[in-house]
Formats: structure tokens, C-alpha cells, sequence
């Protein structure tokens, strides 16, 4: 019960309502356009292309925070023109695309930490892009086009340059501080040592195996694998404990919740089914609406909310069956196991590169 209350521990301090209340009310804004328009399979790219862009938002001069989340947004693009072009290729090719893309973001650390934080953030959205780009090729009467996602994204990261020139021009073009003050700044440069070049390795390989486990082996709902895993594996080598334990009972938690929603439109049709999935997607927001909130309260509870709104979003297309239900909960445990063996992996070995000077010495 003491380890456990640890992992719970809350901070009253660390909530941010205004924050949370912010994000619900933007992201209110692509809802209801894919609501109207009826394209809801487009929602999740451009969610995080407008949560990723807050999250990604420097602070300072209007013109440095346009150009940096221009930046960033167009690489964004990118990795989400190859999540959805490669969602229907064969599973090598996710193998491949999924080992670069995030041995590229481990090594990120190089170019200072707040790169390497932007980094992370477009890795996550790649996993959860191809499990989303996945589902909806497998599906017969849902149409997605990869240009469209890829506009969705931009168009959400758009949305925020277009909020923050609004907030500028009322503050009477004043400068402002990073809007997430509690991420960090730091742009310096870094020397990748062996320990975290090895740990960009393991993860790399890590996210690599669960979706040739996924794909490869071609399980139902398998996409789970590697969403869990990522979310699960803390970014960096040097982890706590804590944190770690955190993120894994997170992910578990978040995964539980989705499952439980998912089971709502089990054997629903026509306009009831309609209305379950509309409802869910609101549900979803306000998940990720609470994980915006609670992200310094308590990182279990960050990383449930977060986990269980982006596994919502990627399954909505795909109506949920009891008999799925299994697969997800136990493909969650394996990608939550993945990730542990993973960061025990990564201690064991930076403790062994800290020994060595040691001894030489």
C-alpha cells in the first residue's frame, strides 16, 4: 500500500483547470467542423496536431513561436504522410518506418532537451497514426486518404498560430512566456553519451518488435502492442523508479477505461450506433481535456487520460465486439510488459556504463 500510494501521490498544486478548459474549448472547434462536414475519421490528426502544437509553442516573440510551430508542424506532416501511406503496405515496411522514426526521436537528445521533448511527442503520434491508419484501411465503408490526414494535421496545428496571433494582437503584441511553462526550454546542445545512444537503441527496437508482433503476426487489434508500449517507456534514461511505475500503471489504467467504453456500442446499429460513437468522441476530448489538466497533479492519472482518449479515438472507426475486448486488455498487458523489460534493460545497462569509469579508475 506505500508503494502504491506513492505511485498515486497527488499534488493539489499541480492542477491547471484554466489550461484544461482552454484545450476542451479549441478542440471543441475541429469537432464540430468533422461533425458537420461528416468526415470524423480525420478528428484524431487534427486533435493532435493542435494539441502538439500547444505543447510545442516556445513562448516569446509572436514571430519566433509562428516559426518554430511552422517547424514543427511540417514535420508533423510528414510523419503523419507516412503513418497513413504506409498503413495499408505491408508489415516490414511499419517495422522499418517505426524503428527510424523513433531511433530518430531518441537521438534528438543532441539537439537540446526541448527538441528532444518535440521529438517524443511526433514518435508518439507516429504509433498512434499507423494503428489508426490500420484500422481504417481494414475497414470496408469508411474512406481515409492520406493527403486528408495530413491536411487535418496541419489545419489543427494551424488553428493554434491562428489563436496565439489573436491572443498576441490583445495583448497589444506583447511577448509571452511558453504556455506550458512546466516543460522544458533548454535548446542547448547535448553530447550523446553511449548510455543514451544505447537507450535510443533499446527503445527503438523495442517499438520495432511490438509492431512486428502486431502487424506481422497479423493480431486482431494488435496496434494496441505498440501504442501501450510507447506510452509506457518513460523517453529518456534517466528515469526514476517512481516515474516509471507511473507510466506503466497509467497506461494500464487507460487502457482498462477504453475497453469498458468500447464496450458501449457493442451490437448497436444505424443512427443509435450513430449517436453512441459521437458520444464517445466527446468523451474522448474530455479525457484528453483532463489529462491537460492533471498532467502535474499526478502522471498516473495524466497518463490514463491521455491513454484512454488516443485508444477511443483509434478504435471509434471500428464498431467494438465483446470477443475484442480480451485481445485489447491482453495486448495491453504485453505492451506494458514490453516497455518494463525495456526500461529495466536501460537501468541495468546505465548502471553498468557508470561502473566502468569507475573501475578504471
Amino acid at each position: 500500500m506505500g508503494w502504491l500510494s506513492k505511485v498515486f501521490q497527488l499534488d493539489p498544486t499541480g492542477v491547471n483547470w484554466p489550461r484544461a478548459v482552454l484545450f476542451l474549448d479549441i478542440g471543441l472547434v475541429p469537432l464540430m467542423v468533422f461533425w458537420a462536414i461528416g468526415y470524423e475519421q480525420y478528428l484524431l490528426s487534427a486533435l493532435f496536431g493542435l494539441l502538439f502544437a500547444a505543447l510545442a509553442d516556445p513562448g516569446g516573440s509572436y514571430g519566433h513561436r509562428a516559426s518554430h510551430i511552422s517547424l514543427f508542424a511540417l514535420i508533423g506532416a510528414g510523419i503523419t504522410a507516412l503513418a497513413f501511406g504506409l498503413g495499408g503496405q505491408a508489415w516490414g515496411w511499419l517495422v522499418l518506418a517505426a524503428f527510424a522514426v523513433t531511433l530518430v526521436a531518441g537521438l534528438a537528445a543532441a539537439f537540446g532537451v526541448r527538441r528532444f521533448v518535440n521529438a517524443v511527442l511526433l514518435n508518439v503520434w507516429f504509433i498512434a497514426a499507423v494503428g489508426l491508419a490500420f484500422n481504417l484501411h481494414h475497414h470496408a465503408r469508411i474512406t481515409s486518404h492520406t493527403w486528408a490526414q495530413v491536411l487535418a494535421w496541419a489545419a489543427g496545428a494551424a488553428l493554434w498560430i491562428v489563436l496565439t496571433f489573436i491572443e498576441w494582437l490583445i495583448r497589444r503584441r506583447e511577448d509571452r512566456s511558453q504556455p506550458i511553462a512546466e516543460l522544458p526550454g533548454d535548446t542547448s546542445r547535448k553530447k550523446l553519451t553511449p548510455p543514451l545512444t544505447t537507450f535510443a537503441v533499446l527503445r527503438a527496437l523495442a517499438i520495432a518488435g511490438t509492431v512486428a508482433l502486431a502487424f506481422g503476426l497479423d493480431l486482431s487489434n494488435g496496434y494496441w502492442i505498440p501504442i501501450a508500449a510507447i506510452v509506457a517507456m518513460k523517453p529518456s534514461l534517466e528515469q526514476a523508479t517512481l516515474v516509471s511505475a507511473q507510466r506503466l500503471a497509467g497506461a494500464l489504467i487507460g487502457s482498462v477505461v477504453a475497453v469498458l467504453l468500447l464496450l458501449v456500442p457493442a451490437g448497436e446499429h444505424g443512427l443509435k450506433l450513430f449517436a453512441v460513437k459521437r458520444g464517445l468522441e466527446v468523451v474522448a476530448l474530455v479525457l484528453l481535456m483532463h489529462g491537460v489538466g492533471v498532467r502535474f497533479l499526478s502522471y498516473a492519472l495524466y497518463s490514463a487520460a491521455i491513454a484512454a482518449g488516443v485508444l477511443i479515438l483509434v478504435d471509434l472507426p471500428q464498431p467494438s465486439n465483446y470477443s475484442a475486448e480480451g485481445n485489447r486488455v491482453l495486448w495491453t498487458l504485453c505492451g506494458v510488459s514490453i516497455g518494463l523489460l525495456v526500461m529495466l534493460l536501460a537501468a541495468l545497462l546505465g548502471k553498468r556504463h557508470t561502473r566502468a569509469p569507475a573501475e578504471r579508475a
